[in-house]
């Protein structure tokens, strides 16, 4: 090579080895270096539960009981191949989980995607703890690897809204609408949807624990201050902490969490939908639903500041 372009490139040589070295140092500083999305994902998971901790240490809900109350574990499901025990939350995802739960029980040879949404709420494949005797349901919390999954309250609230109410599964639709259309209603023969309002009026005159599941405050469904859930998942982040969940139960690599929706060509609810909602409400009714889900809030560390959250502002 020729001496002169060597003495030229040498120089540009060590100083773009400089700024690589610089900018690696600095990127490092910023981020660490190539940070393992599993540690990430620990670190999060480890805030989620301290943060559960300190709450219910502060609102004193520890409580010592001999025996699990019969309404919690109604809402756990237990897969024993794989010592998993999940704790039904409506409007996070459940269905979906009942039908990764039904094919880890029952073996891989079907698709989610062919268990029909009623059927999975049906079947007597996957079982619930509260079938077990009280003993048996302690051995298995002890050492079976325990998940439940949260969602921002107020958008749990709208999804149920909509789900239930605005479709025509019979239960909701005509039993609890026609109950809902007498308690507010002058005309008890309308035929008119179940407003929002109206909805939210309903369900703030009940107390807590007498509330349908699906709504029902979540720390009451699933009682996390007394259940040490090993994994707290997020349905913001529903894909992420699912797959971790099938990872550390030893799922079969070719196992998913699927994405399958009930009513397909309706927009699943998000927080602009929830906002439509909200903003159908006066003062007393949103200071009503934040009093009744505020141990939600707090356990869960969802915000109620709802500028931050939905911009009621706007």
């Amino acid at each position: 090579m020729n001496q002169k372009v060597l003495v030229f490139l040498l120089p540009n040589f060590i100083f773009g080895i400089f700024l690589l070295g610089f900018f690696y140092k600095r990127q490092r500083t910023l981020t660490g270096a190539f940070p393992d999305p599993t540690e990430d994902w620990l670190d999060i998971q480890n805030d989620r539960k301290s943060t559960l901790a300190s709450v219910c240490l502060k609102n004193d809900l520890l409580k010592l009981r001999h025996q699990l109350d019969s309404h919690v574990a109604n809402q756990l499901f237990v897969e024993h191949k794989h010592k998993f025990i999940y704790c039904e939350v409506p409007k996070v995802g459940c269905s979906n989980w009942k039908r990764t739960i039904f094919l880890l029980q029952a073996g891989l040879n079907t698709e989610a995607s062919e268990i029909e949404h009623d059927n999975i709420h049906q079947t007597s494949v996957i079982k619930k703890l509260v079938t077990y005797p009280p003993a048996t349901q302690k051995e298995f919390l002890n050492n079976y690897t325990k998940v439940m999954f949260t969602r921002h309250p107020l958008e749990r609230l709208v999804s149920a809204y909509r789900d239930k109410l605005l479709h025509s599964e019979p239960f909701y639709s005509v039993t609890v609408a026609n109950e809902i259309r007498a308690m507010f209603r002058k005309n008890k023969n309308s035929s008119e949807k179940v407003s929002f309002q109206e909805f939210v009026n309903f369900i703030t005159a009940k107390p807590p624990n007498d509330l349908d599941i699906h709504w029902k405050p979540m720390f009451l469904l699933c009682d996390p201050c007394n259940i040490q859930y090993n994994i707290l998942g997020r349905y913001e982040t529903l894909g992420l902490d699912s797959d971790h969940v099938l990872k550390v139960i030893g799922a079969p690599k070719s196992l998913h969490y699927p994405s399958l929706k009930r009513y397909g060509s309706e927009k699943r609810t998000n927080a602009d939908i929830t906002l439509e909602y909200l903003r159908q409400l006066n003062s007393e009714q949103i200071e009503k639903i934040k009093k009744l889900y505020q141990m939600d809030f707090f356990l869960f560390n969802y915000t109620m500041k709802y500028k931050d959250y939905f911009s009621l502002d706007d």
